[in-house]
């Protein structure tokens, strides 16, 4: 799934209430499994001027993106994360690894031919998923409108919960942007 929908999922399901902590503990959460993509592609393409191609024919396949990708997609690591805050009673660390965790499962459903090793460091195999969320020869077709949906309905829930003016902009942009993304994905892919 794009970056957004994992953002309104994880609020959504995690964020009780949607304000405050809680919500800023979810959002985390849930960005932390790409945060690394983020940065290792903003570094590459605007700092160290890599051409486009380069970056995302090669560099992302390289073994070292690899292993940093299996590092923050490691549901081992993730798990070990929930077990500590639950073991803590940390609400905070719970509701962030719930998140992280919600972010990896969807990603293990939905990234064929594209996942990442998420059993790090005990095995580098990756599942590849039947279905994809953005590329159409693995019914992404059917996906994205589901996932179009559910993001609607993860919106209008955290609308109910009383986020402040704020933050419904907020997620309202979240909503656009992950609806707009979605339509690319399938329109070019």
């Amino acid at each position: 799934m794009n970056t957004p929908a994992h953002l309104l999922l994880g609020a959504a399901a995690f964020a009780r209430p949607a304000r405050g902590a809680a919500l800023c503990a979810a959002l985390i959460g849930s960005l932390m499994p790409d945060l690394s993509l983020y940065l290792m592609v903003g570094v590459s393409l605007f700092v160290l001027n890599i051409p486009e191609q380069v970056v995302f024919d090669q560099l992302y396949f390289s073994p070292a993106w690899q292993t940093v990708f299996a590092i923050d997609n490691s549901f081992i690591l993730w798990g070990m994360v929930l077990g500590l805050g639950l073991w803590r009673g940390w609400r905070l660390l719970t509701i962030g690894a719930s998140a992280g965790l919600l972010h990896l499962a969807m990603d293990f459903c939905l990234h064929a031919g594209d996942g990442r090793p998420q059993f790090w460091p005990f095995s580098s195999w990756v599942f590849h998923s039947p279905v994809s969320y953005w590329d159409s020869a693995h019914h992404a077709m059917w996906v994205a409108p589901i996932s179009m949906a559910v993001c609607g309905v993860a919106y209008v829930t955290l609308w109910r919960r009383g986020m402040s003016v704020a933050a419904k902009l907020f997620f309202a942009l979240i909503l656009v942007a992950e609806l707009w993304v979605a339509l690319q994905w399938v329109l070019y892919f």
